[in-house]
């Protein structure tokens, strides 16, 4: 009977023990609880990063190898903050030949898109015999997958680097790009700003995915990836779904400083 009353006492002691730690988890929660509410009543919860200041936005006449609108500096998060945001347009009237012919030589230098692209993105490169334009070879430090990958002209190995349309045209056709003039699509599909050489497997992967939907698999990318779409859509006065939108702010979130890109046109 001692026993029994000697294991009483201690199973109050125990609990007597465990009282104050409880009420002191329990005050903690309360606590937290109150802080967020009003965290979130006067505007400070969830945290949103500074995106700074809007930029300003003026028109180039029109012209093959010209965008819609020039932005002056500032975040690809203030960038994102001036795109409309709205659901996308139908794509059954999608069609590759409304951005022209593929590859053109938009910014009149004597050589096509592709290889200018292939040019400005490869390393060692080597020309094809009497071309200064046809790119042969060169070794591409692959943006997407974070890999080395290396480039042969060939029927047969051209395929393991293609360029990629960071704002995929039919993407661009869903969002906007249906108001655009035919000039002005041109001049998109053409942008160096939305073009990157990539994996080809990766740019398969990716398909005509927005942000919301795929996103690279290096994570050391993806900032600078949302800020060239974000910054391709706005320069062609493109918009973006709320999805999206919401997946560009998350990318972005970790990265609020990510400055967005100037169209390639007036480098």
């Amino acid at each position: 009977m001692a026993r029994h009353a000697q294991e009483f006492t201690q199973r109050r002691t125990d609990k007597a023990q465990r009282a104050p730690v409880r009420a002191a988890v329990l005050l903690a929660v309360v606590v937290l609880v109150v802080l967020v509410g009003w965290l979130h009543s006067a505007g400070h919860w969830p945290f949103t990063p500074d995106a700074g200041p809007a930029p300003a936005v003026s028109t180039p006449s029109p012209a093959l190898g010209q965008p819609i609108v020039v932005l002056t500096p500032a975040t690809a998060l203030a960038v994102l903050e001036t795109l409309q945001v709205k659901g996308k347009a139908p794509r059954n009237d999608y069609q590759r030949s409304a951005f022209g012919e593929a590859w053109l030589d938009a910014d009149a230098n004597g050589c096509d898109t592709r290889n200018d692209v292939l040019r400005r993105d490869l390393q060692a490169v080597q020309f094809i015999a009497g071309s200064p334009c046809l790119v042969a070879s060169g070794t591409l430090k692959e943006p997407y997958t974070g890999t080395t990958v290396q480039f042969q002209r060939g029927k047969d190995t051209s395929e393991a680097v293609q360029i990629d349309h960071v704002v995929a045209l039919s993407n661009a056709w869903q969002t906007g790009a249906t108001a655009l003039t035919p000039l002005q699509r041109q001049s998109l599909a053409n942008d160096p700003l939305n073009l990157l050489a990539v994996d080809g497997e990766a740019n398969q992967d990716k398909s005509d995915a927005d942000a919301a939907s795929w996103l690279p698999p290096s994570k050391k990318v993806r900032c600078h990836y949302v800020a060239r779409q974000i910054s391709v859509k706005a320069a062609y006065q493109l918009w973006v779904t709320p999805a999206e939108k919401g997946a560009m702010e998350n990318v972005l979130g970790r990265c609020p400083t990510q400055a967005a890109l100037a169209s390639g046109y007036l480098n």
